[in-house]
């Protein structure tokens, strides 16, 4: 496929990911629920209706004992007979014609990489980590026609709990998974860093609790905060691009406001974790991935919520995310409760019937979308850029391909600049602009974005300009 011409070069990818100094202005909405949105027979309607919820992400797991059930001759080849693809590649491509961003999060050490153990316990060599996602990450860079572009990825899942990570603790009671889990994250990171460079990828993807020391008939867990630390002391250099938390509530009936004892961490405690990141890893304003978050209710939970407090729940979960800065991100899990997930958090019953939390959710989601930017510009720059995604032009338009464009760019109402921009679709589905106004410092401008191409696709984007 075609590069882009230098002047929109692929730096822009990434600052269409990045997180804004206003980044609880916008989020990534979106579900984890891979048996309704990957595996049901009506996915492709639940996807729509999905998007009809406010969603713009959907975050699915890729089981790395699965897809790789036997050993490929070359690991680092996307297109290995080894691989079984099959499924994730028609849920990227469903993704992707309702503008939907993917996020994968790789986990499951397939037993030919590991000396026959289970998929909990590490790869013998880290080199055949990297080489998977290596081709996992080249399969969706955008340069295979067919196969769309993918830009976030996270590295095992709930890291922090013996369920997913093996062991959590040696012999003689010591923790042991944070320096395990540096090695794998590094060699993760670098597989998907080497095929596609402007990817995100977060590590951790910690569960909420842990109790740091074993505990004779329980799985084995270290609390979140604990093994960050830990994670940070093994290899402080550790390049990441964000830290991903499931801060569930715990026990599962209470309340996102709930005050949990730090290390654990839930919602309230990110702020506290987030300022603890900085420290240990020796950076500044490390964003925090909300990866996974969801209120299971009555009576299919018999510990559960019922179905009015999931609802109010949904809006206080919202509103606590998006109060932190650091958080660009906020998956719910699940979208429908199904037979093929042990959870009952949908948003929608089995019979398909919405519960009372479903139009919370898109109250609250709807004003956040992440496709709408909001910039900050110094006072006195003269057409600022501004990069907008656009994924479902990539469904049915080559990259390169012209995408068309009118900016109208307001003051409190009034109209104060027109034009026409025009530019190539980017590999990341991203195009760049510059909107046509002179930013006045102390004033907010809001910049409507009528997008087109010549197959028919057409989109709307806001753009939020703020002159600092």
């Amino acid at each position: 496929m075609r590069r882009l011409a230098a002047l929109f070069s692929a730096a822009c990818a990434a600052a269409a990911f990045a997180t804004t100094a206003a980044a609880d202005e916008r989020m990534w909405m979106g579900f984890h629920d891979d048996p309704v949105l990957r595996f049901d027979a009506g996915r492709q309607d639940q996807l729509t209706l999905a998007v009809q919820n406010g969603a713009t992400m959907i975050r699915t797991l890729v089981e790395w004992h699965r897809t790789a059930p036997t050993r490929p001759a070359v690991g680092s080849d996307p297109f290995d007979p080894a691989y079984r693809f099959d499924d994730l590649d028609e849920l990227v491509r469903n993704a992707q014609v309702r503008g939907l961003e993917v996020l994968i999060t790789i986990w499951g050490t397939p037993g030919w990489a590991n000396g026959d153990q289970k998929p909990q316990f590490l790869p013998t060599n880290m080199s055949d980590f990297t080489a998977f996602a290596t081709a996992l990450a080249s399969r969706y860079s955008g340069r295979f026609a067919g196969f769309p572009y993918v830009g976030f990825y996270g590295i095992w899942n709930e890291s922090n709990l013996g369920t997913f990570l093996q062991p959590q603790f040696n012999s003689q009671g010591k923790i042991v998974s944070p320096a395990n889990y540096a090695k794998l994250a590094a060699a993760g990171y670098a597989g998907i860093k080497a095929a596609n460079s402007k990817a995100l990828v977060a590590i951790g993807e910690t569960s909420s609790t842990g109790r740091d020391k074993k505990k004779a008939g329980q799985t084995d867990t270290v609390a979140p905060a604990t093994f960050a630390k830990g994670v940070a002391t093994a290899n402080k250099r550790l390049k990441f691009d964000a830290w991903a938390q499931h801060p569930y509530p715990f026990p599962v009936n209470q309340a996102p406001t709930q005050k949990v004892r730090y290390p654990n961490v839930n919602l309230n405690s990110l702020p506290q974790l987030g300022a603890d990141l900085d420290t240990w890893f020796g950076r500044k304003n490390i964003p925090i991935w909300i990866t996974e978050y969801g209120h299971e209710t009555t009576p299919g939970e018999p510990k559960g919520v019922s179905e009015a407090q999931q609802a109010a729940y949904i809006q206080q979960a919202i509103g606590i995310a998006r109060a932190n800065k650091r958080v660009p991100m906020f998956i719910w899990f699940v979208f429908k409760d199904s037979t093929g997930s042990t959870w009952q958090s949908g948003l929608y019953r089995s019979d398909g019937s919405a519960k009372p939390a479903q139009p919370r959710w898109g109250v609250a989601a709807k004003p956040l979308d992440a496709r709408n930017k909001r910039i900050s510009v110094k006072g006195g720059t003269a057409n600022p850029p501004v990069t907008l995604n656009v994924r479902e032009f990539c469904a049915n338009s080559p990259v390169g391909a012209t995408v068309g464009s009118t900016a109208r760019v307001r003051l409190n109402g009034k109209l104060v600049g027109v034009s026409q921009p025009a530019g190539p679709l980017q590999v990341s589905c991203t195009l760049s602009l510059r909107l046509p106004v002179k930013v006045a410092k102390g004033k907010t401008y809001v910049a409507t974005v009528d997008l087109n191409t010549a197959v028919g696709g057409a989109a709307q984007r806001l753009v939020t300009v703020v002159g600092v």
